[in-house]
């Protein structure tokens, strides 16, 4: 078949599983996700051993430390992926879940019922573990879903699809209730983005290129999972020690995901005391610093930023810092340059953190914790399908209810229409 009927195929058959999928009821969905979890533990070895597949490549490629990390799998990430489609088995299931009913002065009983979407398209680079995230995810909440990773983790997804499917099929469900599409040739992503009557709904996740191909070629509705340009902002009234701990958190633990903090907003009151503290200990984990002119009085030896830097997403050991006047100059800074993501306040100023919290319009805001917990895990979803910078119709991390949409059910009596 050509690379245009292979996704008319894939398309199809995704359609008519969803149909199958969508009257499951809910222990028999969480009786799969468990069945899942459990066959991925058992394939640990078959798993690291197609991984170490792309992480040869990968190495090869030149790929950085941080985008390494991204793709590896090991046991400790298997049984994450384990535990979350536990966990996702363990969450209530918001299908059929009917709210807001009513009687009309007509006598009509009229209110809404959660219902899956029906087709899902998940295209994303890089992180192999998004295979098992999506999958639960759309599978607990009814719908049908294609995978397209990329080329740096073909090897790995295509293995962890290969066990989730096997479940299915043992459980007499539809394989085509989740497709890892086998190919990385460019042509199919663009036929996949075509099949409008088959696919509700495509997610990217990746870097800003993949985004901005897929939204400008797709025909189908996309929630864009734009790229994470994280700010937090140390408040003239933070306590030194604590602001220290959440800014080396949130640059350092993982610095190759979307809710790493790339820039770091200090008020100029304390800017003499705390930048050079932050620069000593930043360096200590090996992060290379760029700062505006006043950070580079307090710490001369970092590089200068550019004003590229301020819209960057690193993705690695790279943070911006820039010193602000107030904390509406920090507000600004981050409208003008943010992504929609995750916006961190640290401060001891109670009225400070309420501005900041109404003020800012990013998915998540927070004050005194680190944008590292901006994770649907997290925040008690489970699993998450990632996180939506797009408003319309989901807004920050995406868990169930966000794969589901509602229509609306009416009770009548013989009522007619005047």
């Amino acid at each position: 078949m050509t690379v245009t009927e292979q996704m008319i195929h894939v398309a199809r058959n995704a359609r008519e599983a969803s149909r199958r999928l969508g009257s499951l009821s809910a222990n028999v969905k969480n009786e799969l996700l468990r069945r899942m979890a459990q066959g991925l533990l058992d394939a640990q070895e078959q798993l690291t051993g197609e991984n170490e597949k792309d992480l040869m490549a990968a190495r090869a490629a030149g790929l950085s430390t941080a985008m390494l990390d991204r793709l590896t799998l090991d046991s400790g990430r298997i049984r994450g992926m384990a535990d979350g489609l536990r966990e996702v088995a363990e969450l209530p299931d918001p299908v059929g879940e009917v709210t807001g009913m009513r009687r009309r002065p007509n006598g009509l009983l009229v209110g809404r019922m959660r219902v899956p979407l029906g087709v899902i398209g998940i295209i994303y680079e890089s992180r192999p573990n998004v295979t098992a995230d999506a999958a639960g995810l759309c599978l607990k909440s009814g719908n049908a879903v294609i995978l397209r990773g990329g080329k740096e983790s073909l090897h790995s997804n295509l293995a962890i699809g290969g066990i989730l499917q096997n479940q299915l099929e043992r459980m007499g469900l539809p394989a085509a209730c989740l497709q890892v599409i086998k190919t990385t040739d460019r042509d199919a992503m663009l036929e996949l983005l075509k099949r409008e009557d088959e696919i509700d709904l495509i997610i990217p996740r990746g870097g800003e290129g993949l985004i901005r191909f897929v939204s400008e070629h797709s025909r189908i509705p996309v929630i864009k999972h734009y790229k994470g340009v994280c700010h937090t902002f140390v408040d003239a009234s933070a306590d030194f020690a604590q602001a220290e701990k959440i800014c080396v958190n949130a640059k350092v633990q993982r610095p190759g995901v979307c809710n790493a903090m790339e820039t770091l907003l200090v008020h100029q009151d304390i800017a003499e005391t705390f930048i050079p503290r932050i620069a000593s200990v930043m360096r200590s984990h090996g992060v290379e610093l760029r700062g505006c002119p006043v950070t580079r009085e307090f710490a001369p030896d970092i590089q200068a930023a550019s004003e590229e830097d301020w819209y960057a997403e690193y993705l690695d050991l790279t943070l911006a810092v820039r010193v602000v006047e107030n904390l509406e100059e920090a507000i600004d800074h981050i409208r003008t340059y943010g992504s929609l993501h995750t916006e961190v306040i640290v401060t001891r100023d109670y009225e400070n953190s309420q501005r900041f919290l109404n003020e800012v319009n990013s998915s998540v805001v927070m004050v005194n914790a680190s944008s590292r917990f901006s994770d649907g895990h997290q925040l008690g979803l489970g699993a998450e399908i990632g996180i939506s910078t797009t408003k319309l119709h989901s807004f920050g991390p995406m868990g169930l209810e966000d794969l589901t949409t509602r229509k609306f059910i009416i009770y009548g009596d013989g009522q007619v229409r005047d």
